[in-house]
């Protein structure tokens, strides 16, 4: 009994286990890294020279990323501040009101001074603000994955830290313009096209920050 109980147990150890260890998911482009494709000199023989073609670049070349395989800096430099306010007030009101004289001819009493009298009004006045700011910077050097037909560059790459029980995930991928890249083969990431920034964290402090799946169940079927 007791054996079948801890077999019994093994898969909910497993699934525990590889929940902590749960690398966070990613939108960036696939895959974050690329290794240089071989070029056409390093296939001829060597000429037994001290310089060889395929092993290095051409002396008015600059060292700038422009081949699959390259990398390059980014320095990340993202601040975003959006605000929005509306304001919304409705009124309507009516009346209405009716009399008559008296009446003659029914049993009873007559209905002397018969009036009608009738009253409607509605009102809405409505409120809304909403604001958001987002900072983020900082450095990470990346990839060249594909180089487009235009000649710009898709870059990609992934920076790990682990801190204590936790680890940070600091991803990039975009579009970049090798015009764009100065000098020291860098780059902002507001010149970068279609970028996607990601800055993630694994590890026991993540995970506490996150409501149970049971409980988020039960708050999402319970009307109250």
């Amino acid at each position: 009994m007791k054996n079948r109980l801890v077999l019994a147990m093994l898969p909910f150890a497993a699934l525990l286990i590889s929940a902590c260890n749960t690398v966070p998911p990613t939108n960036v482009h696939q895959p974050m890294t690329a290794r240089p494709a071989p070029r056409m000199e390093n296939i001829a023989a060597a000429t037994g020279s001290i310089y060889q073609s395929g092993a290095s670049r051409t002396l008015f070349e600059d060292r700038r990323a422009r081949y699959v395989g390259d990398t390059m800096t980014i320095t990340i430099a993202e601040s975003n501040t959006a605000s929005t306010k509306s304001n919304t007030k409705v009124s309507r009101s009516a009346s209405i009101s009716a009399s008559a004289g008296p009446i003659a001819g029914l049993p009873g009493r007559s209905f002397d001074g018969m009036a009608l009298t009738g009253a409607s009004s509605n009102s809405l006045d409505g409120k809304g603000d909403a604001a958001a700011t987002n900072s983020f910077t900082g450095t990470i050097t990346v990839t060249v994955i594909e180089v487009l037909p235009n000649g710009n560059l898709l870059v990609s790459g992934e920076k790990q830290v682990a801190i204590a029980q936790g680890t940070e995930y600091i991803r990039l991928s975009g579009v970049v313009n090798p015009y764009f890249i100065n000098a020291a083969n860098t780059i902002s990431s507001s010149q970068i096209a279609d970028a996607r920034i990601e800055y993630k964290e694994s590890g026991t402090i993540s995970e506490a920050q996150v409501m149970g799946w049971l409980a988020r169940f039960f708050m999402g079927v319970l009307p109250f």
